[in-house]
């Protein structure tokens, strides 16, 4: 097993629509060299100046096939930073014909962040994951596949790809994770309405009803499920917005979008996390 050694650098990053101090991490939660590539395997830390133990891993959408990194990634980052969460934003390994490749790569990743908890001021049963699209589906993998040391503390769903049934799921999505003629039991194993354990995460998920890219009922079923398990979950279907809208301010219910995740953090995250 080799060994770990941390060294911390930071620096401004200028390519991004922000300037926002971010530290690049392997996944092991060491530093990477800042010429790093965009198929490298990473995560962004992005501190919150006045930080209460909380953070969250946010997992970008792109079909199982690429990262929407700054639209469903980086801009988030104040928003959470704001509340005193730290952000840990993942560029996770692709699948590339191996189902189990993005799960092993996040949860490798929630190990590191744990290793140094100390040192990015994080409590390590306080971190939470967050995912947009093909994103969301691997969130949700994580909050209802995980091994006993990556069990995550809460999950945010946006727009979320939760079923692999042909007949529901996300096509591209799907063929991405188990492949153009998946078995029966990749089927089953990954569409997570059918996954979730009384031991999941607590849930704030939110869908626009017009999504005809991932249909709502991805969202309800996984809504149903938790409930069914007594797993804490909200749920909030607007009217419009489509797909893929992410942090984007012209989403028409981006500020209820973010006033109600706000106030799920404040009212049910962050009161337990100061437990």
């Amino acid at each position: 097993m080799r060994k770990l050694f941390f060294l911390l650098t930071v620096f401004v990053v200028s390519i991004a629509p922000y300037a926002q101090a971010v530290v690049y991490l392997d996944l092991d939660a060491n530093e990477v060299d800042q010429n790093y590539t965009t198929s490298h395997d990473f995560m962004e830390m992005y501190r919150a100046s006045n930080p209460n133990g909380a953070a969250i891993m946010i997992y970008p959408g792109g079909a199982y096939a690429w990262k929407s990194m700054d639209y469903e990634g980086r801009l988030f980052a104040d928003f959470y930073n704001e509340l005193g969460i730290t952000v840990f934003v993942v560029s996770y390994a692709l699948p590339y014909g191996n189902s189990n490749v993005p799960l092993n790569c996040v949860e490798r990743a929630m190990r590191g962040i744990k290793t140094h908890a100390e040192e990015y001021s994080v409590n390590p049963d306080k971190i939470g994951v967050m995912g947009s699209s093909a994103g969301g589906h691997l969130a949700s993998t994580h909050a209802t596949h995980f091994s006993i040391d990556t069990r995550p503390a809460f999950q945010v769903l946006l727009y979320p790809v939760i079923t692999m049934d042909a007949s529901l799921t996300h096509a591209e999505s799907r063929a991405n994770i188990i492949g153009t003629n998946p078995s029966e039991d990749d089927i089953a194993l990954f569409s997570n309405e059918l996954r979730v354990r009384e031991d999941s995460p607590m849930a704030y998920i939110i869908v626009s009803q017009d999504d005809i890219v991932v249909p709502v009922e991805n969202s309800l079923r996984y809504y149903k499920s938790l409930l069914d398990n007594n797993v804490p979950a909200e749920l909030h279907v607007v009217p419009t917005g489509g797909h893929g809208w992410g942090s984007g301010e012209t989403f028409t219910y981006h500020e209820y979008f973010i006033n109600t995740l706000r106030t799920w953090l404040q009212e049910k995250v962050l009161p337990v996390i100061g437990e």
